[in-house]
């Protein structure tokens, strides 16, 4: 079940986030019930003072988990430059969830701030995992950028809906030859394991596990979800058919 990220392993292919719980002590339960070994983290929330950021770091085991430094927030190219920069300068590694999300209503990425974004922070020896729209032109390009991922949203963030760009991340998958993260919109394990059975490397999820009524069983719910999936996958599914196939066979049948 593992998977390589910029040469480093994992052996779990769920990320998962640290936003909407409604306290840290079940976020920390969360995280480890969901068995993941990368937890993003928005840069802006590490340390503010502000209500509801003061502690959060003091709940994530570092010596457990990756931390994944995200850009949330960020509008533009400059900003989220600038929060990248802060990451490292706070020595949490050289990592980062590139977002730029202008758009306050729907929350989709700017393709072309993302694009812009990622080559410059490439440039400065970052491990750039770009979220993005389902977009198998942008996918590729910011593959042959250097990006050592690419994350396309299932569905708006926090919207629950699921996987409802289907056939462009198939195309991003088959085109893709680095790892392809589905990010964003899952709302139940099940969806989960529709993308690791399409064949996505990972998952990242945080809406759902945080905002379920019991987000700590949600978590290993989606843990399972996705070992069936990338199990699944690697058993391969047996052809559609348009028509019934008995699955006895007429050999050999008394009176024959």
């Amino acid at each position: 079940m593992s998977v390589i990220i910029a040469g480093k392993t994992f052996n779990s292919r769920l990320m998962v986030g640290t936003g909407k719980f409604k306290d840290f002590e079940t976020m920390r339960q969360a995280h480890i019930a969901s068995g993941a070994d990368i937890i993003t983290v928005a840069i802006r929330r590490v340390d503010t003072g502000a209500p509801g950021h003061v502690g959060l770091m003091d709940y994530i085991d570092t010596n457990r988990f990756w931390i994944l430094p995200n850009t949330a927030g960020c509008q533009t190219v400059e900003e989220a430059v600038r929060v990248a920069r802060l990451s490292k300068a706070m020595g949490i590694n050289n990592w980062v969830k590139l977002e730029v999300i202008p758009d306050s209503k729907y929350l989709l990425p700017d393709p072309i701030a993302t694009l812009e974004a990622a080559k410059r922070l490439i440039e400065e020896d970052f491990v750039v995992l770009p979220y993005i729209n389902a977009d198998p032109l942008l996918a590729k390009a910011l593959e042959e950028a250097g990006c050592a991922t690419v994350m396309p949203l299932a569905s708006p963030i926090g919207s629950g809906k699921g996987i409802k760009n289907e056939d462009n991340i198939k195309i991003i998958i088959e085109q893709s030859n680095a790892p392809v993260v589905i990010d964003a919109g899952l709302g139940v394990p099940s969806e989960a394991s529709q993308a690791m059975e399409m064949g996505a490397d990972c998952v990242l999820v945080n809406t759902a596990i945080a905002m379920a009524e019991n987000p700590v069983k949600m978590a290993e719910a989606f843990k399972l979800g996705v070992q069936a999936g990338r199990m699944a996958y690697e058993a391969g599914r047996i052809p559609v058919k348009a028509y019934a196939s008995a699955s006895s066979p007429i050999a050999g049948i008394v009176g024959k």
